[in-house]
């Protein structure tokens, strides 16, 4: 007995890697590999598949699928950012200052960190650095750390992965143990400057 679903007979005939591109070609943002799997009737599994095999096809093209953490959505690839910055105007809103991009540098690695830790490790208060990073985007809210006072919690979001050509948290460039911040503060400036330096390469 055929198996019974509750897609168009039509769109039963495109395969699922098609029919996965079309959602996440419209969606407005990023989206579950559960949201993509209930829309398409099959398991998580199978939307994994179909990705992995999306993600081959897009190789050597203008677009890729980007991940962060388990939301999926498709992006122009790194190696246009040039071009697409020129053509929509964005060369001048998208450059960082040194301070913000020594901030993100820790928020990236120590992620989801508060405001307190960030300051510890910079040495300076990153009050308005932070305020600015989230107004471009590229940090969001992550709830709050149980410690005294409940601080706010920040992690970065799919469009850090966009600004710094990633496809995902996964390639960040590594550190080594020694290299990670000290969030009490110890080496801290050769820590932001290593750090700054991998996101500007």
């Amino acid at each position: 007995m055929a198996e019974e679903t509750n897609i168009p007979e039509k769109l039963q005939e495109i395969d699922l890697v098609a029919q996965l591109e079309a959602l996440l070609f419209v969606t407005p943002s990023a989206v579950s590999t559960g949201q993509l799997a209930t829309a398409l009737e099959v398991t998580p599994r199978r939307i994994e598949i179909a990705l992995e095999e999306l993600e081959g096809l897009y190789a050597n093209r203008g677009i890729r699928v980007q991940r962060h953490r388990d939301r999926i959505q498709l992006t122009t690839a790194p190696e246009t950012a040039q071009v697409v910055e020129r053509f929509l105007s964005l060369e001048a809103t998208t450059r960082l200052s040194r301070a913000a991009l020594e901030a993100l540098a820790i928020i990236a690695y120590q992620q989801p960190v508060t405001r307190p830790m960030v300051d510890s490790i910079r040495g300076v208060n990153s009050d308005g650095v932070i305020r600015n990073l989230l107004s471009k985007g590229l940090l969001e809210e992550a709830g709050r750390s149980e410690s005294p006072g409940r601080p706010i919690l920040y992690e970065t979001t799919p469009e850090f992965l966009q600004h710094f050509g990633l496809a995902s948290l996964d390639e960040l460039p590594l550190l080594a143990p020694d290299e990670l911040p000290n969030p009490d503060g110890e080496e801290a400036d050769s820590d932001n400057n290593h750090q700054l330096q991998l996101l500007k390469d």
